[in-house]
């Protein structure tokens, strides 16, 4: 019998007096074949969620099963390719139908007839089990690609051919597995994208991400494998946060999730990131980075979906051993589009209308970031840095306070910074690390003095924070001198440390031995005066030698390769400090 469209509302189609599908089975919808999931069955009815433009389905049209869940399609050419939600190629959709995303469209996600060259590396007679290596092949000039056996096939090689020039759907070994069947094998795989894929352990995460940037860095570090929030309001900088993250951070391949973002805004992010040069290969990032773009004006199931096809193509090339960065901006998008399909679905609303089980979903893909030790012996990781847009900059909304639960570092951004063109505009008082203590070891390697630095600069802003509650009630005037030194040293943490701009040189973005240097010269500038304080020099006095000043712009006044610049600024604070102790 076939099976026919009953009822349509918006993308939920169900299907009436049917037990064909499974749950979570890929159909194809309507004439147009609409790709489509089935997320509920039930003796009468079966609903289906469309992840197209379901405009035109009409009731009765036909419904085709495929006996499989949602896949990715997984091998040579996703790197420095666009996709859709749903991983069509959007360059080639382009071609095929203008700039307009038609529905139905039924593009292979790599490219058929790209010739890669192919180096085999086993023979035959070996055995394999999951995710051994068979063969390898350059992708772009920065990422070797290496063709896995699926996690879960094992068996002795029949088959393997020369190393040469091979397409991806070209068989590149036969594999008999234990139950007698022959299997041959490409370099494609397809994976459910809702199934996490396995590895031997999950390891510690003891190695931060470097980004260049200082306040994430030294002050609010994440972890290689660990999981960050962005949240803040409208205009806060959470996109331009991340790009700063993609363009700078030591990770091997970025995934770049646009997830209902506008679409000017993912225009931006596909030109700049088509012409900004990688600063290690000085090559164009490109060749390391992955882009999926789904907008606003798309489809609003394939969101979902969208979430979901990235973190498997980072899975895929950390089981490679390479360590990956995502960058889903953002998730509150995600999360809307989960309400509004809750709300057709007619469900239980939970908070501010979300489905009940947004908890378990948010967590679902946090979860999937970690350090790994890959099948095949490799470690590997995956990062995931999520932008979350609460309605109002109000952070006790739904999306956020879940986040929170899942995450381990927290990076607010503040209205009032951005405004003021602070940049990074994190909030230092309402952000935290939880990956602080995991990293110490790391960082210690650099510098024995590196932690502690990172804790009076912390403690200044601290103090400062408590201070300026005084100050608004009473004034500055009234303050001791050694709190006003404290003030003024939180400005300089602030202005000559914390902000930083994107535009400069030197500055956007600075290794971590400037970082500890800087750190350095601003607490020798704090204990001398300090010193020289209580040894009875007025205040005024030691700000007018200029030394804050300095200290503030030393950012851009001593450029990233010329550090022993360093040693010059701490004598000559040193100095002038001394000699207005000596003449008291």
């Amino acid at each position: 019998m076939e099976n026919t469209i009953f009822s349509i509302n918006g993308p939920v189609v169900k299907a009436a007096n049917t037990k064909d599908f499974s749950m979570l089975e890929m159909v194809y919808v309507g004439e147009r074949r609409l790709i489509g999931e089935v997320i509920g069955v039930a003796d009468d009815f079966t609903t289906i969620q469309v992840y197209e433009n379901t405009a035109g389905l009409k009731i009765g049209e036909a419904i085709y099963g495929t006996g499989a869940p949602v896949c990715a399609t997984l091998g040579p050419g996703i790197i420095s390719n666009i996709f859709d939600g749903i991983e069509r190629p959007l360059r080639d959709m382009v071609k095929d139908n203008g700039a307009f995303v038609a529905e139905g469209s039924h593009l292979f996600a790599l490219d058929e007839e790209r010739e890669f060259d192919v180096t085999v590396t086993v023979k035959k007679g070996d055995r394999l089990s999951g995710g051994d290596v068979y063969c390898t092949t350059p992708e772009t000039p920065l990422i070797t690609h290496k063709c896995m056996l699926p996690p879960d096939m094992s068996g002795e090689v029949t088959f393997a051919a020369e190393n040469g020039k091979y397409r991806v759907n070209d068989v590149i070994i036969r594999v008999k597995t234990a139950s007698g069947e022959e299997k041959e094998l490409t370099m494609v795989q397809r994976w459910a994208i809702k199934k996490a894929r396995p590895c031997a352990s999950r390891l510690p995460s003891t190695k931060p991400l470097v980004t260049g940037q200082r306040i994430i860095d030294t002050t609010l570090p994440v972890a290689k494998g660990g999981a960050a929030a962005i949240p803040g309001g409208f205009g806060t900088g959470k996109t331009v946060t991340q790009h700063q993250i993609a363009k700078w951070c030591d990770a091997d391949i970025i995934v770049y999730i646009g997830c209902g973002e506008r679409g000017h805004e993912m225009t931006q992010v596909l030109e700049e990131f088509g012409e900004l040069i990688d600063p290690k290969s000085k090559r164009p990032l490109t060749d390391r980075t992955v882009l999926i773009a789904n907008t606003s004006n798309m489809p609003v199931a394939a969101r979902e979906a969208s979430i979901y096809t990235g973190i498997t193509l980072a899975e895929y090339y950390r089981d490679m051993g390479y360590h990956i960065a995502i960058m889903a901006d953002s998730t509150s998008r995600w999360a809307e589009a989960l309400r509004e399909i809750s709300g057709r679905l007619e469900e239980m609303p939970a908070e501010e209308g979300f489905p009940a089980y947004l908890p378990s979903r948010l967590s679902e893909f946090y979860e999937r970031a970690g350090y790994v030790k890959n099948l095949n012996g490799t470690e590997g990781s995956v990062t995931i840095i999520g932008a979350v847009s609460p309605q109002g900059s109000d952070f006790s909304e739904p999306v956020t306070q879940n986040t929170k639960r899942f995450v381990r570092c927290f990076w607010a951004l503040d209205k009032s910074l951005a405004y003021a063109r602070h940049y990074p505009a994190i909030d230092w008082n309402s952000s935290y690390s939880e990956y602080v203590e995991d990293l110490a070891d790391f960082y210690n390697e650099i510098s024995p003095d590196y932690m502690t630095l990172r804790q009076e600069i912390s403690n200044i802003l601290q103090e400062e924070a408590k201070l300026m509650e005084i100050v608004k009630l009473i004034g500055a005037d009234v303050l001791p001198d050694d709190q006003k030194l404290t003030i003024e040293t939180a400005r300089v943490v602030r202005v000559g440390f914390l902000q930083q701009n994107a535009n400069h040189p030197d500055d956007t973005y600075v290794p971590l031995t400037k970082q500890r240097l800087m750190m350095k010269a601003i607490s020798v500038l704090y204990h001398k005066s300090l010193d020289a304080l209580k040894a009875g020099v007025v205040l005024s006095d030691i700000f007018s030698q200029g030394l804050f000043e300095k200290a503030t712009k030393m950012k851009y006044d001593i450029p990233n390769n010329k550090l022993e610049l360093f040693d010059g600024l701490i004598s000559e604070i040193n100095e002038k400090i001394d000699a207005l102790v000596a003449g008291v």
